[in-house]
């Protein structure tokens, strides 16, 4: 047995319940096999064992208040998985289906795409099986405050930054950074996806979609292909839909569906910058649900199905995904059908939303297919860009954020083909971007020796 398959045999004996985790050790470590031969020093100090095992995990209860004054209890999450290359750094995810599993998987994505981003950030990520869907403001704010209670003794500017991800937007970002400011008595840049009045950075919000639709754009470069006039499905609501339908549409392109876990709409007519302002405050001003759309806009909708199936079900063309809500929604079946849809790129703006069927449909066909560790990068690189702005006590215009966007994620881009070039992988972006990542990460905890 190989090194690499040792390492993944004792994570599943390891972690035997932890699928999710297991996906994604498996999903990286397997495309790393070659740099066991090239780098026998990662093997003999044990590089790849203690990659695959966080610094430290932190798992606390959270009790807290309803408006009916009934007591709650949740359970809340913060995985320290590597901080090698600098401060802990993810995202805090309020979800019902958060799970040690769950929360372990993104920290160790985490590791590697923050490596990507040229910026000092180590991985980390956490959250709480908290659900803020039809919880009112003052809920939200006790809950938030709960969580911090525990939270801040482990997090710092210097130490771990978390920002948001589903489930934790501007307002949950605003109530855990008021706590923590409250009871340390000082105001450092210890989250992101601040608000600007208190810390923040223009572009963040937009920077997830933004980045996505920017890798997208440079892997279909490489063929002489663009947006112009392209039919875009996109997956998800939420921040990083929301942002990416914008940023498709100022390129040229027509975005025809979008979902909540709710339902699918498909809006052939495409959907436009009046039709997405409106997705925006439904669903982050009125909060909700994505079938107002159709009602509002008379096109088709789907009770009970996601984007994916949506459009094998009824055959619909589409040139380019975004899958852009959550992990594993797009499976075997559902990338056939886009392959057979005529889909010739597929840019992940969510974490691990492909299962690893359908990785390997879009690869046997050679279908363009930007991992998410690589294609949505840009949300936690102007993460990076926020941490830069509040150690300098200064703000950069938005015009200067969003150049600085677009320069990571050609940086990004360029660093995956030349690293699957490098070890015989040519246009491979998964192995590009798991190589490019590891590789840095590794030669500094090789540096630091047996810590």
């Amino acid at each position: 047995m190989s090194v690499i398959q040792d390492v993944i045999a004792k994570v599943k004996q390891r972690d035997a319940d932890q699928k999710e985790f297991h996906q994604a050790v498996t999903e990286v470590l397997e495309t790393l096999e070659p740099t066991t031969e090239r780098h026998p020093e990662f093997v003999k100090a044990g590089i790849f064992e203690r990659i695959v095992e966080p610094e430290r995990t932190v798992m606390f209860r959270v009790p807290w208040v309803d408006d009916k004054g009934q007591v709650l209890v949740n359970r809340g999450f913060r995985v320290q998985f590597n901080n090698a290359i600098g401060p802990f750094k993810g995202g805090l995810r309020f979800h019902p289906s958060v799970n040690l599993s769950i929360i372990k998987f993104l920290g160790f994505e985490q590791v590697f795409k923050n490596a990507l981003t040229t910026l000092p950030m180590g991985g980390g990520k956490g959250g709480s099986d908290f659900d803020p869907k039809g919880k009112s403001d003052g809920e939200i704010m006790r809950f938030c405050q709960a969580f911090m209670r525990e939270l801040f003794r482990h997090i710092g500017a210097e130490t771990d930054v978390p920002a948001g991800d589903i489930g934790v937007g501007g307002r949950e970002i605003g109530y855990l950074f008021g706590y923590y400011k409250k009871i340390r008595n000082e105001h450092t840049g210890v989250l992101t996806g601040k608000a600007l009045e208190y810390g923040g950075s223009l572009i963040r919000p937009e920077a997830t979609g933004y980045g996505t639709t920017y890798f997208a754009a440079e892997m279909m470069a490489t063929r002489g292909l663009d947006f112009k006039d392209k039919i875009v499905a996109i997956s998800g609501s939420g921040n990083v839909a929301q942002y990416a339908i914008e940023k498709v549409t100022q390129m040229g392109g027509r975005v025809i569906t979008v979902c909540d876990s709710s339902a699918t709409i498909v809006d052939e007519k495409g959907i436009d910058t009046e039709k997405c302002c409106y997705i925006m405050d439904l669903k982050n001003i009125q909060r909700g649900r994505i079938k107002e759309y159709a009602d509002k806009y008379d096109c088709v909708c789907v009770e009970g199905a996601n984007v994916w199936d949506v459009i094998r079900e009824q055959g619909i063309k589409v040139d380019i995904a975004l899958p852009c809500a959550t992990q594993n929604e797009l499976d075997y079946e559902n990338a056939t059908a886009l392959v057979n849809a005529g889909c010739f790129c597929v840019a992940e703006g969510a974490n691990m939303p492909s299962t690893p069927e359908a990785i390997k449909v879009f690869q046997e066909h050679r279908i363009l297919y930007g991992p998410g560790k690589a294609a949505n990068a840009g949300g936690v690189a102007t993460s990076g860009l926020e941490m830069s702005q509040n150690s300098l006590k200064l703000s950069w215009t938005r015009e200067e954020v969003d150049q600085r966007l677009l320069i990571i994620m050609k940086s990004i881009h360029t660093a995956c083909l030349d690293a699957a070039e490098a070890y015989g992988k040519k246009g491979d972006y998964v192995v590009g971007a798991n190589i490019a990542g590891f590789t840095k990460v590794a030669k500094a905890m090789l540096a630091y020796g047996v810590v």
